[in-house]
């Protein structure tokens, strides 16, 4: 049965929120994110520091998408006030590996004795510190975030091989959201 639905976001005090041409942007002083929604038949507004997205005539599946986005938003509008860290761990067994930083690529040397080094992409926005065998990463942008730590963790995949004996890799040990 269709009905109606409606989803509110508070928007906190020193972020500026806009929605313009199917793209949302979020601003707090220096910051800037944004992300482009857009959702047939869903309506966005923003007033009194609310966002609302609501849809007349709404099924489940409708729903599961606004709830969707409605946290994506949240998502944009918490990170101007704090920023999302991601904590990665390299583990080796068989070769001792070794890491570096150049720009905006993480280097992984001599895993499970390769002589090509292996890359992973560190996207824009994201603030990667290389502490021993730890990887930090920061950013006010969650996805930006999350989608990095997953290139690094996907660039040490074993293939082809016995995952129990070759556990090498990078992993990732932390993220915003576990609970501790």
């Amino acid at each position: 049965m269709k009905q109606k639905i409606e989803e509110k976001v508070i928007i906190p005090e020193g972020v500026n929120c806009e929605y313009k041409e199917g793209t949302f942007y979020c601003r707090s002083d220096s910051l800037e994110s944004s992300k482009k929604i857009i959702i047939p038949e869903v309506s966005l507004e923003i007033k009194n520091n609310e966002v609302i997205l609501s849809c007349n005539k709404a099924n489940k599946g409708k729903r599961k998408v606004i709830i969707s986005f409605k946290k994506h938003i949240e998502n944009l509008i918490n990170g101007m006030n704090e920023k999302y860290i991601y904590k990665i761990e390299a583990c080796n067994v068989h070769f001792p590996m070794s890491l570096k930083i150049e720009g905006n690529k993480l280097l992984i040397n001599n895993f499970l004795g390769e002589k090509v080094a292996r890359v992973a992409k560190i996207l824009a926005g994201v603030d990667a510190q290389l502490k021993g065998t730890s990887i930090t990463l920061t950013s006010h942008n969650k996805e930006a975030a999350g989608q990095t730590a997953s290139n690094m963790e996907k660039a040490t995949m074993v293939r082809n091989r016995d995952r129990r004996v070759f556990q090498d890799g990078l992993f990732i040990t932390e993220k915003p959201g576990d609970k501790k």
